[in-house]
């Protein structure tokens, strides 16, 4: 009748545990929207630039040789690396929940008792062999294994194991992702540095025209021609054009030092060919189908990947409500002398125990954590649609810029070949007469902008094929 009436509490008890886990708060999940436009302009083409390696994409050998530096040596990709070692500890900490926890102990205690106690009292009377009473006090040697274990009934640790390989997955396309980016900002800040050398060349051919125009200036003003205030004006002229040369090479400087600092080392000269940059034609570029940035974004791989680990924190989270069930057990010797550990069975203990167990009255805590994980989840899928969208838009944006750049260089080339041209014929008008001092200024100042801003042009165009083959998800492969 006893153990009876202890197994009907067993089962009220499985049933108020069964019970409480009935009524669960709803999950809020919709799917998410992974639509991209068909094209986009008006080509289908599947042929797409992201599938090229940097090497074929990048064939400057002194940017190769830059790239393959930074791809050794920059902290933030070393930094991103370790934090892929991280999420790869995380997983075998989910797979060792899955298993048994087995521990040993070895253990020695004393104890003793009232002699005026039923403990004492009743060791006084025992005996442990025919003459031998129990000793006091009592020693205690213990030799035992113990395990614990949970039934994953509910799935609940299998699925935080797949949430921690997701996050492991992510982390590697958040290092594509570095990588994709680190090698776009060489190659931009590479360029940046050939478009500076180019214009300060530019400013030190102006310099010497400017020179010789001020020694024009100062035989016209001997003849009487001219006053002093032309010779003043082309002087500060002079002047001014010698500033903007050391405002140039101080940003050749800040351009090496960056260089230098993503390749993760202290400042030395950068290895380029100066004399290139205007004849540098940028790289074909193919964009294939927007779809395509589904698989080559490492950006959007990685909001998908975290996408899939907060749904499954989700059912975690969720599972927290149900009874688990456990089950522990131990095996080992006990004895008061050392001698006796090793006499069998005498010596032998041993346990088995399961429980069921599960959350009653008190859920608050467990619920606030199911409705962060939802929070968490809705957050992630809004990641995720929020980053397919910034990727379509960047590739359309560096498109339109590709094209109006190409205009704008072409416009620009002619503007300063009609302006080199104006230079001479200003300088010859004023010679006869024919044309002011400020004339003169105007042409060369008008064609030293116009040159500066063609070379800037250069830049713009290959920054934007560059920027479009990292849009597109080059470079990591």
């Amino acid at each position: 009748m006893y153990k009876l009436g202890r197994y009907k509490y067993i089962a009220v008890l499985g049933i108020c545990l069964a019970a409480a886990s009935c009524k669960l708060p709803a999950v809020t999940q919709r799917a998410e929207n992974r639509s991209v436009p068909v094209s986009y302009g008006n080509s289908l083409d599947t042929i797409n630039v992201a599938t090229a390696a940097w090497r074929n994409f990048f064939t400057d050998k002194d940017l190769q040789h830059l790239i393959d530096t930074a791809l050794t040596r920059n902290q933030e990709l070393l930094i991103t690396l370790q934090e892929i070692e991280i999420a790869k500890n995380d997983i075998r900490s989910r797979q060792g929940q899955l298993l048994p926890a087995v521990n040993g102990k070895i253990g020695a205690g004393i104890e003793k008792v009232g002699r005026y106690t039923s403990q004492g009292a009743g060791d006084a009377s025992t005996e442990i062999a025919p003459g031998k009473e129990m000793p006091d006090p009592l020693m205690d040697y213990t030799a035992v294994l113990t395990a614990n274990w949970e039934a994953d009934i509910w799935k609940k640790l299998h699925n935080a194991k797949k949430a921690a390989v997701s996050r492991y997955l992510s982390t590697i396309e958040g290092k594509n992702f570095v990588l994709s980016n680190l090698i776009a900002e060489v190659a931009n800040s590479y360029y940046e540095l050939l478009a500076l050398d180019n214009q300060l060349e530019i400013v030190k051919q102006n310099i010497e025209l400017q020179k010789n125009a001020l020694e024009i200036v100062k035989i016209q003003k001997e003849a009487t021609r001219v006053t002093e205030l032309a010779v003043q004006k082309f002087k500060a002229e002079v002047l001014n054009s010698q500033g903007l040369e050391f405002d140039i090479l101080q940003k050749i400087t800040e351009t090496e030092n960056r260089i230098n600092f993503l390749l993760g080392r202290y400042p030395q000269p950068i290895q380029r060919d100066k004399n290139s940059f205007l004849t540098l034609m940028p790289t074909a570029v193919s964009t294939g189908i927007p779809s395509q940035l589904l698989a080559n974004r490492p950006d959007v791989k990685k909001a998908e990947l975290e996408l899939a680990a907060a749904k499954l924190d989700v059912k975690v989270a969720r599972a927290e409500f149900y009874p688990s069930f456990g089950i522990s057990a131990a095996l080992g010797f006990q004895a008061f002398k050392p001698s006796y550990l090793v006499k069998f069975p005498e010596s032998v203990l041993y346990s088995l125990a399961g429980d069921l167990a599960g959350p009653l009255i008190n859920r608050k805590g467990i619920k606030a954590e199911f409705y962060n994980a939802n929070a968490r989840q809705l957050q992630a899928m809004y990641n995720y649609e929020r980053t397919i969208l910034n990727a379509y838009l960047e590739v359309s944006a560096q498109l339109s810029k590709i094209s109006n750049l190409e205009k704008s260089y072409d416009l620009k080339s002619k503007e300063v070949k009609a302006l080199s041209s104006s230079i001479d014929i200003s300088n010859d008008l004023f010679k006869s007469a024919r044309a002011d001092y400020l004339e003169v200024l105007m042409t060369q100042r008008d064609a030293l902008a116009a040159k500066l801003e063609l070379v800037e042009t250069k830049k713009g165009q290959l920054n934007a094929v560059t920027n479009i083959y990292r849009d597109l998800g080059g470079g990591w492969k």
